[in-house]
């Protein structure tokens, strides 16, 4: 333990640092092949490491043994009020070869975040149980999952009592009140989301401009000749929170889905997350990706048994409370 020091992360740090993310990311990949190959090269790595330390107010440390640096952690904060007084460490903002030393890292990094005020953390850990037990006993929660599947051998079966097609014009009033659903659905208990609720008169507006923008593929579920529910499926590249190390090539996201409160349990969450995956398959994308609010009961339950693995954990720890 004498040889061990951790000091503030420097510009210096970032050759080795990406060795290091390189290394993590391979070992990802032995659980989650799915995940982008390219980032086990060190050099892709340094890339995405770079931009984690060149990003705005970013901080962090290092763990040195002997002369050798075997752990990193970085951290930024996002400008969105949404996320409190926060500090973000994002797809490539960590790595260490021995996860109980993760505690050191952010003991030490954690120092400079809570003197500026930055007291909402938040962190995305790769799926590596004994990284994310070590955050776990830093005072971090799950908050939030990222996961992937590949596309079905063949296309799902449609269900007898649902009828699942595209969205058109005609549909637009419902898919605005749709879009409502979910940011309400997560406002209660137990997610308590702070996230900013539309009006349905700008739902109705963005509907109007976008409902023919073929980059995004719009399915709604009737039943009874009533539409329900709706899901959207796009290039996993139009999401922002699944960059970098993330970002699965080829991949399509399934980017939203809500069903109407009255009409849940007829199975038509299933069959509009179904849509998208054979979506995914007609246009030719390899993998489908998604995330969740974990204390949503209803998404966190659907998506994985629908075939999602999570390979990213958010965690969260408010300090101070």
């Amino acid at each position: 333990m004498s040889r061990v020091v951790i000091r503030p992360f420097e510009t210096a740090d970032l050759p080795a640092a990406s060795r290091l993310l390189a290394e993590r990311h391979a070992r990802h990949r032995l659980k989650h092949p799915l995940l982008p190959a390219e980032y086990e090269d060190p050099k892709l790595a340094l890339i995405e490491v770079t931009a984690a330390w060149e990003s705005e107010g970013a901080s962090g440390s290092v763990l040195v043994d002997g002369d050798e640096v075997t752990g990193y952690l970085l951290g930024a904060p996002k400008s969105s009020p949404l996320w409190g007084p926060n500090i973000w460490v994002e797809q490539a903002g960590q790595a260490v070869r021995v996860p109980e030393y993760m505690r050191d890292l952010y003991g030490a990094a954690a120092t400079k975040w809570v003197a500026d005020g930055r007291t909402a953390q938040y962190v995305l850990v790769p799926d590596d149980a004994e990284l994310v037990d070590a955050w776990f006993r830093l005072g971090f929660g799950s908050q939030h999952a990222h996961a992937i599947r590949p596309v079905p051998a063949e296309p799902l079966a449609a269900r007898p009592n649902l009828t699942v097609r595209r969205a058109g014009r005609g549909d637009i009033p419902v898919l605005a009140e749709l879009d409502l659903v979910l940011p309400r659905h997560q406002a209660l208990s137990p997610v308590f989301s702070a996230g900013e609720l539309p009006t349905l008169e700008e739902a109705l507006a963005d509907w109007e401009e976008s409902i023919d923008d073929r980059e995004y593929a719009t399915f709604v579920a009737e039943y009874n000749g009533q539409v329900i529910g709706s899901s959207i499926g796009c290039s996993i590249e139009k999401s922002s929170a699944h960059g970098g190390l993330a970002q699965p090539d080829n991949a399509g996201f399934l980017a939203y889905a809500a069903v109407l409160p009255e009409s849940r349990g007829l199975g038509a969450g299933r069959a509009l997350g179904e849509a998208v995956l054979n979506w995914a398959v007609e246009v030719g994308y390899t993998s489908v990706v998604t995330d969740w609010r974990v204390t949503n009961l209803l998404s966190s339950r659907a998506w994985p048994r629908l075939g999602f693995v999570q390979t990213f954990h958010r965690l969260h720890r408010l300090i101070g409370y």
